[in-house]
């Protein structure tokens, strides 16, 4: 009697279902809801904006990013002056703010105890929920003494340079403290402490994805601690270095009650942050909206949508790149 050959089972795939489950249903509507919310709110903000600024841009044409006075009795408005002062403080908070975002986040991430990371995050994420207030009244009743100092000393030293020149005699037996106060140095200080947490978060995420496998390689090839920080963990968190430094752009851009505690308010069209006297378009804004009438709260509003597309520029740019980096790639979960 012959026996029948042995039956093998055939593996077949298996159907998978792609539908989602009711919390998973949920869970997309409810964030896709808040997404396009967020959108929808700050296009309204755009267009509410672009349309109060026309009336402004068909009275002074493009004239009003260029006339550097604002004399609404004489019918002369303009930003250009305060253009120019809102990035010489935005410059002063980066220049202060990269470097020690940087180093903050390169320690975090590489160098601090196991035990300490945790609290220093937290730290650093408490700094920016501090309201600008704050930082404002601290810029004005602590820092003010002494940058005085400190500007004169550049000005000495480096006034040969014309971003560090002020318009007084450095080396008078009695030097006029009352010409570096209240300057775009001493606001730029101010709004890099706001910056700095909002930097060194972005950038202490990237650093902390740094794909393992690089790293240990870098070790096995006799790398030292600075040798894997400077050849696998730099490189790979390039975009995000430059993602939260222009976020920190953003963020300097805006900034309205600090400098408006700190700044003594001026339209004089110069790049001098060490001397008295600057503007910006928030401190603008926030100085001048109570008393405006119509044709100023007219510029006014116009130059908040100059401010608006000049932030989201710099904001969606700074997205990019952190998407187009490397960030995250062969990192473990």
């Amino acid at each position: 009697m012959r026996s029948e050959p042995a039956r093998v089972d055939v593996d077949e795939p298996r159907p998978l279902s792609t539908e989602l489950s009711g919390s998973d249903r949920t869970f997309v509507l409810s964030t896709r809801s808040i997404a396009v919310t967020v959108l929808v709110i700050t296009g309204g903000i755009g267009l509410f904006l672009a349309w109060s600024a026309v009336p402004t841009m068909q009275r002074y044409g493009l004239g009003f990013l260029t006339e550097t006075q604002w004399e609404p009795e004489s019918d002369k408005l303009g930003i250009g002056s305060v253009l120019i002062g809102t990035f010489t403080v935005a410059s002063v908070a980066l220049v202060v703010a990269f470097p020690l975002s940087l180093l903050a986040a390169l320690y975090i991430a590489e160098y601090a105890p196991p035990g300490l990371r945790a609290p220093l995050t937290s730290l650093v994420d408490l700094m920016a929920a501090v309201p600008s207030l704050v930082y404002g009244l601290w810029g004005f009743f602590l820092l003010k003494p002494y940058v005085a100092d400190v500007a004169h000393w550049l000005h000495q030293h480096l006034g040969f340079i014309p971003i560090f020149r002020v318009d007084t005699d450095p080396d008078a037996a009695v030097w006029d403290r009352s010409a570096y106060t209240a300057s775009a140095f001493l606001a730029g200080l101010a709004v890099a402490m706001m910056v700095i947490p909002m930097a060194t978060a972005v950038m202490r995420q990237v650093f902390s994805q740094t794909p393992p496998g690089e790293r240990e390689a870098a070790f096995a090839l006799g790398a030292t601690h600075w040798g894997v920080v400077r050849t696998v963990v730099l490189p790979f968190g390039r975009g995000g270095i430059i993602g939260g430094t222009m976020l920190g752009l953003g963020r300097a851009l805006g900034e309205t009650i600090a400098v408006l505690l700190i700044i003594s308010p001026s339209f004089d069209l110069k790049v001098r942050p060490l001397e008295i006297g600057t503007n910006t378009i928030s401190a603008l804004i926030a100085g001048r909206f109570g008393e405006a009438a119509d044709t100023q709260l007219a510029a006014l509003l116009a130059a908040g949508f100059v401010l608006f597309v000049i932030t989201l520029i710099i904001n969606s740019l700074a997205a990019m790149v952190v998407a187009r980096s490397r960030s995250g790639a062969g990192a473990d979960a």
